[in-house]
C-alpha cells in the first residue's frame, strides 16, 4: 500500500511517500480501507517530536481516518463492510489501509460521506469537552474562542452559541466572514497587537477561554471564577509559573488531552459522545466538506495547517 512515512523529527516536510505492507488487525482491532484521513495539529506535533509519548521515526503518520472495515480481529465487535471513523494516536492513518482500535471508532452518521465524518473523533469532542464538562459553560456566560476558523474552533463557536453563550472569536481577517457565519457575536483580529485591549473593550473579562494558540486568555479571563482550557500547542510551549497564578492571573487553568480523557475518565468521554450525537441529531453540528489533498501532497497540507492559513478541516485522500 502507499503510505506517508515521517522520516525525521524536523517537521512535516520530511513526510515521504513509500510502499508499506498492509497491516493486520490484532485482537480488538479492525483493518480499514482509508477513504479520507484527517489532518490535525497532533500530526504536526508528532513530526517535531513535541507530542508526549509520540512515535519515533520512521513511522506511518496520521492519527485520524475514515473508511470501510475490510477485516476484523478477534473480539473487535464490528462487522466487515461498516463505514467508520476512528483515531489511532500512534499513527498509521496517512495510508491506503490502517489498523484502528475498535473502541476508538464511531459509525459514519447516515447520509454523511466518509470525509464529512472526519472531526467526529478529534475536533468536535475536543470542543465539546472543553466547553461543557471541563469548562463548565453556563447560559449567559462569555466565551473566548481562539483560532475560531479551524475545525475545533468552528465546532466550539456553534456549541457555545447553542448553549446560550456570548462568543468572542479570534481569527485572521481573511477568515472573519466564515466565523461570523457560525454565529460568533464578535470577531477580532488574532494578529492584532491590541488583541487584549480589544477583548477587554467588549467585556469586563470573559468567563471561559478555549486556548491553543496564545496565552492572551490569561490577560482577559475573569479572576477567581474564570476558566482557561488549554487543548493544544499550536504556538509552541508557553511558560506559566505559580507566581503568575497566585499574584497575576487568579483563574482556573485546565489542560485537555482527549487521549487522557478517554483513558482516565471513559465515562466522561462516553457522556461527551452521547451529547455530541444529540447535537448532530438536533442540527447544531452539521457535516462540512473538508478541503482535500491527494495523499502525496500530505507535506503541503500539514505545512499549510502549521502556518494557520487554512479554514476548517483538512483531509488527505489516498
Amino acid at each position: 500500500m502507499r503510505a506517508l512515512v515521517q522520516t525525521s523529527l524536523d517537521g512535516p516536510q520530511d513526510l515521504k511517500l513509500t510502499d508499506e505492507p498492509v497491516p493486520r488487525p490484532g485482537p480488538g482491532e479492525i483493518l480499514v480501507r482509508v477513504t479520507a484521513a484527517g489532518v490535525n495539529f497532533v500530526d504536526i506535533s508528532q513530526s517535531h517530536g513535541t507530542f508526549a509519548g509520540g512515535p519515533h521515526p520512521p513511522y506511518v503518520a496520521g492519527i485520524e481516518a475514515a473508511g470501510e472495515i475490510v477485516s476484523v480481529g478477534d473480539s473487535a465487535g464490528l462487522a466487515v463492510g461498516m463505514r467508520v471513523v476512528g483515531v489511532c494516536v500512534g499513527g498509521g492513518a496517512f495510508a491506503e489501509y490502517v489498523v484502528l482500535p475498535a473502541v476508538a471508532v464511531l459509525p459514519v452518521p447516515p447520509g454523511w460521506d466518509d470525509a464529512q465524518a472526519l472531526g467526529l473523533v478529534v475536533n468536535w469532542p475536543t470542543a465539546l469537552a472543553a466547553l461543557r464538562p471541563l469548562g463548565g459553560l453556563a447560559p449567559g456566560e462569555t466565551v473566548l474562542v481562539h483560532a475560531a476558523a479551524g475545525a475545533t474552533g468552528q465546532a466550539a463557536v456553534r456549541i457555545a452559541k447553542h448553549y446560550g453563550a456570548t462568543v468572542i472569536a479570534t481569527a485572521s481577517p481573511e477568515k472573519h466572514d466564515v466565523v461570523r457565519a457560525l454565529g460568533a457575536d464578535h470577531v477580532l483580529d488574532s494578529r492584532s497587537a491590541s488583541l487584549t485591549t480589544d477583548i477587554l473593550a467588549l467585556t469586563d473579562g470573559v468567563d471561559l477561554s478555549l486556548e491553543s494558540t496564545t496565552l492572551t486568555s490569561l490577560e482577559v479571563t475573569k479572576p477567581v471564577t474564570g476558566r482557561v482550557v488549554v487543548y493544544g500547542l499550536a504556538a509552541g510551549i508557553s511558560p506559566v509559573t505559580n507566581w503568575d497564578l497566585v499574584y497575576k492571573h487568579q483563574l482556573h487553568l485546565i489542560g485537555l488531552n482527549l487521549g487522557a480523557l478517554i483513558q482516565h475518565t471513559p465515562h466522561l468521554y462516553g457522556e461527551v459522545l452521547t451529547e455530541l450525537f444529540s447535537l448532530i441529531a438536533a442540527g447544531v453540528l452539521t457535516p462540512a466538506t473538508p478541503t482535500t489533498y491527494p495523499l502525496p501532497d500530505g507535506p503541503q497540507a500539514l505545512t499549510a495547517l502549521e502556518s494557520r492559513t487554512t479554514i476548517g478541516k483538512l483531509a488527505l485522500v489516498p
